[in-house]
């Protein structure tokens, strides 16, 4: 079974704004998951935030590449 637990980075009203997040930090070599990404595209802007997900150990370095941009 696998222990990794996810939490949440950032929210973001649009998928693309979640996708661009999760393209820097995959580019860094930090795993990341996009929760409510379908859903978020189906509702107006800022109903269903798209949820940015990293692994909790990734967490601060995902924050602090983030901040960088």
């Amino acid at each position: 079974m696998n222990d990794t637990v996810l939490v949440v980075l950032s929210e973001y009203n649009t998928a693309f704004e979640a996708e661009v997040a999760k393209s820097l930090l995959s580019s860094a070599g930090i795993y990341c998951e996009i929760e409510n990404e379908i859903m978020s595209s189906l509702y107006p802007t800022g109903v269903i935030p798209s949820k940015l997900l990293v692994r909790e150990e990734d967490a601060d370095q995902a924050r602090k590449l983030l901040n960088q941009r």
